[in-house]
């Protein structure tokens, strides 16, 4: 229940210029006023407080208020329907992009990348206003295994956010501990268990997907190394989610001596599963090849706290939205044999 300050960070500098990142600064971090935890041993409320109202008399009269304002929330509240999409947009056309995806393997094949992933870009705009609550409590019911985060830009007339639910955990930082991932490599659900079973079998002998995800491990593992006394992976699996299987690696180290969260963000972002190797190199491709800014998609997004300890997932599986528009984003990683029309 300690305080914690919450945010993230753009992709990459420059990156929040066009729309619909206008609203979005490319870093910024909130102390909440009122914060609520969920943890093993109950259910916490903090208040935090700073000049004429941090007096203790007042912090007490402010937590009476807030537990009673949310003790007398209606959970039975009728949710609203889902908005209905009255037309979409894409950012890519299928010409351009096949044509990105094969200069992309042409540069891997000549041997100036390894891996680069490219992203799409969808503009929905809304049949109804965009149901906020509602659609946060809808992932938690579809990714209940996922990090879901909501943000709103300060001052943002037009009421943006961003939001999503993503099954990838950047790092996690408790005093010398680190925990973090390698989740690369992708097919989909089966209909039935069988071929569900095929479908994650297939993925673990796919050349192709394990090749792309021992790229991420490895480069996670050499990240890690410069501030670890030792690091240690686990078995290669399969991570299974409402609509896709992913192949994934948890990966644990501890540090050689006290380190900020930051630190190893800055160490780690982006990872190969959605930047790639070597990391200028894939950059530079991504701003010729992305006709959108990528703004806080597939950045770190996360918390700290005042010792320096935190947690940061990676935004994908995201959207920015608006009451009557959305902006949704998607990419995939590119290796030496992939094909433009399977991507």
């Amino acid at each position: 229940a300690r305080p914690r300050v919450f945010g993230g960070f753009a992709f990459h500098a420059g990156s929040c210029d066009g729309d619909p990142w206008k609203p979005f600064p490319e870093a910024r971090f909130v102390l909440p006023r009122v914060q609520v935890t969920f943890a093993d041993n109950g259910v916490w409320l903090t208040v935090n407080a700073n000049g004429s109202d941090a007096s203790v008399g007042d912090v007490e009269r402010r937590l009476e208020a807030e537990a009673d304002r949310l003790s007398g929330l209606d959970a039975e509240t009728e949710r609203p329907p889902r908005p209905g999409i009255a037309a979409s947009h894409r950012t890519t056309s299928r010409e351009a992009w096949r044509s990105g995806v094969e200069a992309a393997v042409d540069r891997i094949r000549g041997g100036d990348l390894q891996k680069v992933v490219l992203a799409q870009a969808l503009e929905a705009e809304l049949s109804a206003p965009f149901p906020r609550s509602a659609t946060l409590e809808r992932l938690a019911e579809k990714y209940p295994d996922c990090h879901r985060y909501y943000f709103e830009p300060a001052g943002d007339e037009r009421g943006s956010a961003f939001f999503g639910a993503t099954p990838e955990r950047l790092v996690a930082l408790r005093g010398r501990t680190v925990e973090t991932d390698a989740l690369a490599g992708t097919t989909g659900r089966g209909e039935t268990p069988t071929e569900d079973e095929w479908l994650a079998h297939e993925l673990l002998d796919d050349a192709k997907n394990v090749h792309e995800h021992e790229l991420v491990a490895e480069t996670v593992r050499e990240q890690l190394e410069p501030f670890a006394a030792s690091i240690s992976a686990g078995d290669r699996r399969v991570r299974r989610l409402a609509t896709v299987q992913h192949l994934h690696t948890p990966i644990t180290a501890e540090l050689d001596d006290d380190r900020h969260v930051l630190e190893l963000v800055e160490a780690l972002h982006p990872t190969p599963a959605v930047g790639g190797l070597p990391p200028d190199r894939a950059l530079d491709t991504i701003r010729e090849a992305e006709p959108f800014d990528r703004g806080w998609y597939a950045a770190p997004v996360g918390w700290i706290d005042a010792a320096g300890n935190g947690a940061f997932a990676v935004a994908i599986r995201s959207a920015v939205a608006r009451p009557r528009r959305a902006t949704l984003f998607a990419g995939v990683g590119l290796v030496a044999d992939s094909d433009p029309d399977r991507e």
